[in-house]
């Protein structure tokens, strides 16, 4: 029988309650995805001079009010800003002085007119055909960032962008959360390696494959720890070797009740292992137990791969997040669209439904076209696109209804 079964409202409090990983200070050039573990703040103004945003003349600009094709101004060319170095030269009024995109503005400019509306009348002279205003075509000094203006706080995940930043403020090394190791563990005695002919009632392991796969793809690293048979002695084993290496630990297979399931005896037999949740109400992945061994998770996953897969997108994907130090954490920070659902779907009260959909876009609308199946067919994971949530309270959905679409990372969406 289950115990201790859990809302998801509960799982997600209960996962809240461990700790992230340690952090470590890596190069900027490695921080892609990588979760910030303190905040950071500019060190100086960016960018740190006033700039040039177009090839052209930096002048005063109220010797250029009222300039137009029939009546140009005329200024006095007084030399030419060089890329990467200070102008000699100072802008006074009625002069001007030629500089390149990203030049230096030279003292007593004010605005940049751009090189196509200005025409040379002779070495010394350019004629201005059109007025520029105050600040016209110049990116001035802190525009981007000011000192000590926050930049990221500690939670972000870093993207190519903010990646430049730093770079552009000479941030070389950054302190992020490291990657949480995942031990991944199958279990069964059916089960054999994926390069194995399997016999009468055996299966190849697709769960560590697929687990491992959901792990990368959520930013940790998979520790496969191999095939386990339903013995004791030899799980016991297994899963005491990944607490002593591995951040949480991951067993797929023998959750359910049964008289040759081993998951839960085995969590129970460490000394500090406590049994937070045996049974989750949510269809499928009913039959999961999580566990706490010291400051470690454990997860027991459905043998199904659809099973457990679910389970893993529902709380796993943002348990990691959790993990690694991301200000959203262990709750949903998933994207979602709505579509037309296109048929009716029944649903059992009293546990949360997650149904397979795939998308389609007719008419500028979307459309979600229910997946079903049983729970050990992989098929439906490969045809799906998003899951659509059947609350515990509610009895079903009705064909033309308008439904959340949790989507499926990567996000696919097929013919949309």
């Amino acid at each position: 029988m289950f115990f201790k079964v859990k809302s998801s409202e509960d799982v997600f409090e209960i996962l809240r309650g461990f700790d992230s990983v340690p952090t470590e200070k890596i190069f900027i050039g490695d921080s892609l995805n990588r979760v910030l573990g303190e905040g950071i703040t500019s060190g100086e103004d960016m960018p740190n001079f006033s700039r040039s945003s177009v090839d052209g003349y930096a002048v005063q600009a109220k010797d250029t009010f009222g300039a137009s094709d029939s009546l140009p101004a005329f200024l006095e060319l007084a030399g030419e800003v060089e890329m990467g170095k200070a102008s000699q030269n100072i802008v006074g009024p009625g002069t001007a002085v030629r500089i390149p995109t990203g030049g230096m503005i030279p003292e007593g400019a004010d605005a940049v007119v751009m090189i196509e509306y200005c025409h040379s009348v002779d070495e010394k002279t350019i004629e201005v055909s059109r007025s520029v205003a105050p600040l016209e075509n110049i990116i001035s000094r802190g525009d981007d960032f000011r000192k000590g203006s926050v930049l990221f706080n500690k939670g972000t995940v870093l993207r190519p962008q903010d990646i430049g930043l730093l770079a552009g403020l000479g941030v070389k090394n950054v302190l992020v959360y490291q990657r949480p190791k995942v031990g991944i563990i199958s279990t069964g005695d059916e089960i054999v390696p994926i390069d194995q002919k399997p016999g009468p009632g055996q299966i190849r392991d697709i769960n560590s494959h697929t687990l491992s796969a959901f792990c990368s793809q959520s930013g940790a690293i998979p520790v496969n720890m191999g095939l386990c048979k339903d013995d004791f002695d030899e799980m016991r084993k297994v899963v005491g070797d990944a607490l002593r290496t591995c951040d949480t630990v991951w067993i797929s297979g023998g959750s359910s009740v049964g008289t040759r399931d081993m998951t839960l005896k085995v969590f129970e037999s460490f000394s500090d292992a406590r049994i937070l949740v045996h049974g989750i109400a949510i269809s499928p992945g009913k039959p999961t137990i999580i566990a706490r061994a010291g400051n470690k998770s454990l997860f027991g996953l459905p043998g199904h791969v659809a099973s457990a897969m679910i389970v893993a997108e529902i709380f796993l994907d943002p348990f990691l997040a959790w993990l690694s130090g991301e200000e959203k954490g262990a709750g949903d920070h998933r994207f979602y669209l709505n579509a037309r659902l296109e048929r009716n779907i029944e649903s059992a009260s009293g546990r949360d439904d997650y149904i397979r959909v795939k998308l389609k876009k007719r008419d500028d609308q979307m459309f979600a076209e229910p997946i079903f199946g049983k729970s050990g067919l992989i098929s439906t994971l490969v045809e799906a696109q998003g899951l659509v949530k059947i609350d515990r309270n509610t009895e079903g959905l009705y064909k033309d209804q308008i439904v959340r679409v949790m989507l499926l990372k990567p996000y696919r969406t097929g013919e949309i």
